[in-house]
């Protein structure tokens, strides 16, 4: 092993041999992308399918801390990137990854994201095929910052979006909501908070697929990231021109991440998660879609939470257990902040 170093310095973004023993040792040994050009070259069978399309899509990552329960920072970039590209219709195929390490950072660290970050592309079937590296000055940042982009492959006659949601259609969750803000908010100690609760992320390409197989009229989907699944409903009905209307009794929270919020303040519909998205599909078609993602384990706890309507276009609602409704509005600033 060349690189002997325990922490990252400056000459290890300095272009030289330092540089070059960092990304050999730390990255394209556990990536292994086809070839050391400065360009990634694709090929796909899938590309040649008449009617197919290309999606695209990139995201940043800088959450605090950079491990937590059940994850990292490195699993969320993946898991992130192949969601974007998932809800759209997409199958996911290639990844890019650029890192700004701050000078100081542990080099052991840095090995356990990217090996997480393989890991999670190897079980999704997808490969990391190109990236870069930057360090920057202590105090430049705040550890490692991921960028990723995505590339995947939308078969023919796959469409979803939100214009193509109806009055009348089934609003699903796939799992538990917020559990990924709570595990966070827990794993940075400022509260005293003692919890079990890990972070809900994961690829959720093979939900999409199970609910696709179950309708062939899936309208939409969203994965509820920041602002959680009510920014997530937001931005839908708005796009849509239709109102969302939930059931509270129904909407899939852990005693731990009621009581969490309970106890800050914080309204779980905003928390953060890497590992749920928000499906519409006909009313009619609804049980059969449910009865498909029980069977995966990124899914067994999906549910029916509401509906969309004909009233309030561009508002979401809720219903409360007594009958009474509230709006559920487009979240002002942060919760939580550096929570992905």
């Amino acid at each position: 092993m060349a690189l002997r170093d325990s922490h990252v310095t400056m000459a290890h973004g300095g272009g030289g041999r330092a540089m070059r023993d960092l990304i050999d040792e730390v990255f394209t040994s556990v990536f292994q992308p086809p070839g050391m050009e400065d360009q990634a070259r694709l090929m796909e069978a899938a590309l040649q399918a008449p009617g197919a399309r290309l999606a695209f899509t990139t995201d940043g990552y800088v959450v605090a801390p950079m491990e937590f329960p059940g994850g990292d920072i490195g699993k969320i970039a993946v898991c992130g990137t192949i969601n974007d590209l998932a809800v759209g219709g997409a199958r996911p195929l290639w990844l890019s990854a650029a890192f700004i390490i701050e000078e100081g950072t542990e080099i052991a660290l840095l090995r356990r994201i990217v090996a997480s970050m393989a890991r999670e592309a190897e079980a999704a079937g997808v490969r990391i095929v190109t990236g870069d590296t930057k360090v920057v000055e202590r105090g430049a940042a705040d550890g490692v910052f991921i960028t990723t982009s995505g590339i995947g492959v939308i078969p023919p006659g796959c469409d979803p979006g939100a214009t193509r949601i109806r009055a009348g259609d089934a609003i699903i969750v796939n799992g538990t909501l917020g559990d990924h803000g709570a595990a966070i908010m827990a794993a940075r100690g400022e509260f005293a908070l003692e919890t079990t609760l890990q972070t809900d992320s994961a690829s959720l390409h093979r939900v999409m697929d199970a609910a696709r197989a179950a309708t062939p009229d899936l309208r939409a989907a969203r994965d509820c990231t920041r602002g959680g699944l009510a920014s997530a409903l937001n931005e839908m009905a708005q796009d849509a021109g239709l109102g969302m209307l939930l059931q509270e009794a129904a909407l899939p929270l852990r005693p731990e991440v009621r009581g969490l919020c309970e106890i800050l303040g914080l309204d779980p519909l905003y928390l953060a998660n890497e590992g749920r998205l928000v499906l519409f599909v006909p009313e009619a078609q609804a049980q059969a879609v449910l009865d498909a993602l029980s069977g995966l384990p990124e899914s067994a706890g999906a549910v029916l939470i509401g509906m969309a309507t004909a009233e309030h276009p561009g508002q979401v609602r809720m219903q409360s257990a007594l009958g009474g409704t509230r709006i559920v509005d487009m979240l002002v600033g942060d919760q939580l902040p550096r929570i992905c």
